[in-house]
């Protein structure tokens, strides 16, 4: 049997005993009641900036910075990852994938625990033109997590093209920078010509979002060990995956910033587990890459073709198991459970609150009773969201379909 690591175990404890304490203390909401006032005056504040920006109004500028935010958002990084992966540049798609999943809880816990409202609409002009824009602008404004996710993602591409010498001459890498620094720029301008943030929560953004890209080029060639080669890497990340639903902090109002939390932790979950299975097999520093000998345009493409249809399966099969082994699963625990959306009510163990939009973790209105009750939630009121596993279990399915199932398809298929 694997002996289990003492950093590992010290690492679970220390989150565990994190999530006590701050139950205890209320800590989200003394850091609440610390930051929010200041924070919402200098969005008041910033106001005036919004509009000023917002007198460049045409609607040139409304097309460009709405399709600007859509190619550098969360969704599009989703869509853009498999192709990474799936054109041998596994280790860029690793390392982008868990920095995504970090920036997003990072900035999302930010936003839960300030709770601080975008800028008001009227006066400032709201312009929310896709689905995405319009579920995001739900969420609290600082940080800015176009911004900061912009810094960290794009920031560790541009290190990877020129420390993998992908780019050649002072020339060629002065104007990657260059052009690495225009976009965020324009990326911080959008957000505010959009109206979906004030100059505080772009430069927060900024701010955390340089902090996090500096933290993680410090780090990122000893998770990518461990990850590739580590000892108990799926146990230890299956169990971090499932404490990190509890370590997140309540907003002062429901939005969906956990769901987003819940899904990338989940992403996070399936890759670790398909690479550490399969590093040797397909995702070694040896594979075939985009525009080698082995690896040209039209073989990536037909790779997607083949490819996206079976993530797509995975992640609905995935869906419907958990919808299934879940419930199960608690009820056996003792957990009292319910679900919002995925899930029909079952008299006496599941509680169904369609009407009524939750996106948190934990709520009250439950009275199903268990031994396990007392120790994964804080009250006997309280019951657990079985979505929130759902959602877990489908996104892992998924992400391990691009980085195991997949590309043994592709070994079968000589792709």
């Amino acid at each position: 049997m694997e002996t289990i690591p003492t950093w590992q175990a010290m690492s679970l404890a220390g989150i565990l005993v994190w999530i006590l304490f701050s139950r205890l203390t209320n800590l989200t909401v003394r850091v609440r009641s610390l930051t929010q006032p200041a924070v919402a005056s200098c969005v008041q504040t910033g106001v005036r900036w919004v509009l000023f920006v917002q007198r460049l109004e045409h609607p040139y500028l409304d097309t460009f910075f709405a399709y600007l935010s859509i190619i550098v958002s969360v969704t599009f990084y989703t869509c853009f990852l498999p192709l990474v992966f799936w054109s041998g540049h596994c280790k860029l798609g690793r390392q982008m994938t868990l920095l995504m999943a970090f920036c997003n809880y990072t900035g999302n816990c930010v936003k839960d625990i300030v709770s601080a409202p975008r800028p008001p609409s009227p006066p400032v002009r709201r312009l929310t033109t896709t689905e995405h824009e319009k579920e995001i602008s739900f969420e609290y404004g600082l940080p800015s997590s176009h911004t900061l996710n912009t810094i960290g993602l794009a920031g560790y591409l541009l290190y990877y093209v020129i420390n993998y010498n992908y780019i050649d001459g002072y020339a060629p890498k002065l104007v990657a920078i260059s052009l690495f620094l225009i976009l965020v720029f324009l990326i911080g301008l959008g957000r505010i010509y959009l109206g979906m943030h004030s100059p505080i929560d772009v430069g927060c953004g900024a701010v955390l979002g340089t902090a996090i890209l500096i933290f993680w080029l410090s780090v990122h060639e000893s998770i990518d060990t461990f990850v590739t080669s580590g000892k108990n890497v799926t146990s230890f990340w299956a169990s971090l995956a499932f404490v990190l639903l509890f370590a997140y902090p309540t907003p002062e109002l429901p939005t969906p910033s956990f769901e987003f939390h819940v899904a990338f932790n989940g992403v996070a979950l399936g890759v670790v587990t398909g690479i550490y299975r399969t590093f040797d097999e397909f995702h070694h520093e040896d594979v075939p890459r985009l525009f080698g000998p082995d690896l040209g345009a039209m073989i990536l493409v037909r790779r997607v073709f083949v490819g996206l249809p079976i993530i797509i399966a995975v992640k609905l099969i995935s869906k419907e198991l958990s919808k299934w082994f879940l419930p199960l699963i608690c009820n056996a625990m003792g957990l009292p459970i319910k679900s919002s959306s995925y899930i029909q009510p079952v008299k006496g163990t599941i509680s169904s609150t369609k009407n009524i939009k939750n996106f948190g973790q934990l709520s009250s209105c439950s009275r199903q009773s268990g031994y396990l009750q007392k120790i994964f939630l804080s009250s006997p009121d309280e019951f657990y969201n079985v979505d929130t596993g759902i959602r877990l279990f489908q996104y892992a399915g998924l992400a391990w379909a691009v980085v195991e199932l997949v590309p043994l398809v592709f070994t079968v298929l000589r792709l």
